[in-house]
Parts: C-alpha cells; structure tokens; sequence
C-alpha cells in the first residue's frame, strides 16, 4: 500500500514526471532533470515527512480512521485553529493538479502514439472518466487508480531501463560542459 502511495505522491515514482519535464524550453536537458528532481525532495521528503510527524505526534493513528480524515484530524489535534483546513486546501490543490497532470500525460502520450487526430476524444473521454471518478465511491476508485498506475508503469519502466544509456549520455555531457565553464 506504501508503494501505491508513493506513486500518488509525485510523478517521479512512475516515470510520467519526464512528460512534463520534457515540455521545458532547456538548451540541456540534464540541467531540467536535475531542477525537476527538486519536486521529489520537496514533495517526497519536506511534505511526506512532515505529514507523517502530524500522525506520530498526534497519536490518533489507533482511532480506526485513516487516510486524508486521519490526517485532517492530526493536524487539527496539532494547529487547533485551522489544522484540518490546511489539509483540506492542500487537498484540494493535490486533486485539481493530479487531474490537470494526468490529462497532460494522457494527451502528450496518445499524441505520441498515434498524432493529434484523436486529442478531441481523448479530452472528451477523459472529462466523463473524470465526472465518474467523481461519482463513484472512493475504495473503487482509489482501486482503479492504483490498477492503471500498476499498468502504467510497466512501459515506463521498460523505457527507463533502455534510455538509461542516453541519461548516462546526457548527463556526461552536462558534466563536462560544467567543467568548461568553471575554469
């Protein structure tokens, strides 16, 4: 189950956060992987960690709640005065830039596959998956989410492994024009 989490987490985890990292206007594209492994640290390290500390330190994990009610009630155990909004908030923002990412992803790889012909379908289907996602129950669809992340990153991580070499590629080059421009 932590893994499936840490997939929600960031994009990173599954390989999709280079699709938006590959949309940069960059001269060196080792120099946008490096900026965009700062998303992991910051959201992975800073925010993970510190959500966990709110559940340790609250010590409302024996309860029987979970999830965003578990944490919503950490942190208003822990900031009386708005601890649950300050979870609600970054709920909300977390939804709404999960929804706009996976859109992107979605539309950047059919676009890949296949050309721009379909987008309009795309859109129009992923728009009703979203009304759906919005209707159905949440087990069910925390469930369809992790089976499709599940689906997903077995070609994203047979790419990674036959692109390794042109990451170690890249970042050689990148490493050598530093080098050029430190002396």
């Amino acid at each position: 189950m932590g893994v499936a989490r840490g997939l929600f987490s960031n994009e990173a985890g599954l390989g999709t956060g280079g699709i938006a990292a590959a949309a940069a206007k960059t001269d060196v594209p080792a120099r946008q992987a490096l900026i965009s492994m700062t998303q992991v640290f910051i959201d992975t390290i800073i925010v993970c960690t510190i959500t966990g500390l709110a559940l340790v330190i609250a010590d409302l994990y024996t309860t029987g709640s979970d999830g965003a009610a578990l944490t919503a009630a950490s942190f208003e155990a822990i900031l009386p005065a708005g601890g649950s909004l300050v979870v609600t908030i970054t709920l909300l923002f977390f939804i709404f830039s999960t929804i706009i990412g996976w859109a992107y992803f979605g539309e950047k790889c059919l676009e890949y596959l296949v050309g721009d012909r379909v987008t309009y379908v795309y859109r129009l289907v992923f728009t009703i998956a979203v009304f759906f996602g919005a209707t159905l129950p949440l087990n069910v669809v925390w469930n369809f989410g992790d089976i499709f992340n599940g689906l997903m990153a077995i070609p994203n991580l047979i790419a990674i492994l036959l692109l390794s070499g042109v990451v170690v590629k890249e970042t050689q080059k990148f490493k050598d024009k530093r080098k050029l421009e430190m002396r």
